[in-house]
């Protein structure tokens, strides 16, 4: 980004620049900075996202802050449930791992191959009673299992906590989702890093390489899939290319829950 060309204490932009890039008065950028100015046309948050070069999810993600608040609390979220063809889909995915997350990451439901692929040392009935519900980020950081399956934990936990902030954005008045942060941030020196960094990126298809327990070392392709019904809610699917060693070695986790003891 261009700059005065003046040596600097501290890196990045001043205010001053920023509002000059972005085409507004800097006494206006300031109060929309400390919250004094609302209602802050969309053409502004556009000419701010542009100065800022943010990308397409930073910039929804700057919409939803600078959109006017109610002045009234909003009403408590109905509980997430599973929908019978939702709950349908999961089921026909038997050689797919397949998980149904809410939006704060708690497991709604999974099918048996998913179950053993994410989290086989928890309670497979566990999703359906809604205080036994595992949640997806509190395991990434404070359960050794989950930790494990991921050699490249940090680039994980990254990008979970990106997402996490853009929902957060989306929903500033859910609780649950507040007090969720608040457990992290607290229990997690890790996670209140990353939550400080404020960086923002919507899940949708990353590679990873993982280390299964049962599976052993595998390349996959994690996807997240919005519910049309109920676009709070995602699937995430688990696939391999054809003919590779992840892809066997899915295909055998998959033998093995449908002959095991766990068969359901």
């Amino acid at each position: 980004m261009p700059t005065y060309g003046e040596r600097r204490r501290v890196p990045g932009l001043r205010r001053e620049e920023v509002a000059g890039l972005a085409g507004v008065s800097a006494s206006y950028y300031i109060r929309l900075e400390q919250g004094q100015a609302s209602h802050a046309s969309q053409e502004v948050v556009t000419a701010l996202a542009r100065a800022l070069q943010l990308d397409a999810d930073e910039h929804a993600h700057l919409s939803e802050l600078a959109a006017p608040r109610r002045r009234r609390p909003a009403p408590k979220p109905p509980a997430e449930r599973v929908s019978p063809d939702t709950a349908q889909l999961i089921a026909s995915l038997a050689h797919v791992p397949a998980v149904l997350l809410g939006r704060r990451g708690d497991v709604l439901a999974w099918n048996p191959l998913g179950h053993a692929f994410f989290a086989g040392h928890l309670d497979f009935d566990g999703p359906q009673r809604p205080a036994d519900r595992p949640n997806m980020t509190r395991l990434l950081f404070l359960d050794a299992h989950t930790r494990a399956l991921y050699p490249q934990w940090t680039l994980k936990a990254r990008a979970v906590v990106a997402n996490l902030r853009l929902t957060a954005g989306k929903h500033p008045d859910d609780k649950e989702l507040s007090a969720l942060v608040g457990e992290l941030a607290t229990r997690s020196p890790e996670f209140a890093k990353m939550w400080a960094d404020h960086r923002v990126r919507a899940c949708d298809s990353t590679t990873h390489h993982m280390h299964h327990p049962v599976a052993g070392e595998l390349v996959v392709n994690q996807q997240t899939l919005r519910i049309p019904h109920a676009p709070d809610l995602t699937l995430t699917l688990v696939t391999a290319g054809p003919g590779s060693a992840a892809q066997a070695a899915l295909t055998l986790l998959a033998q093995a829950v449908a002959h095991g003891p766990g068969e359901r």
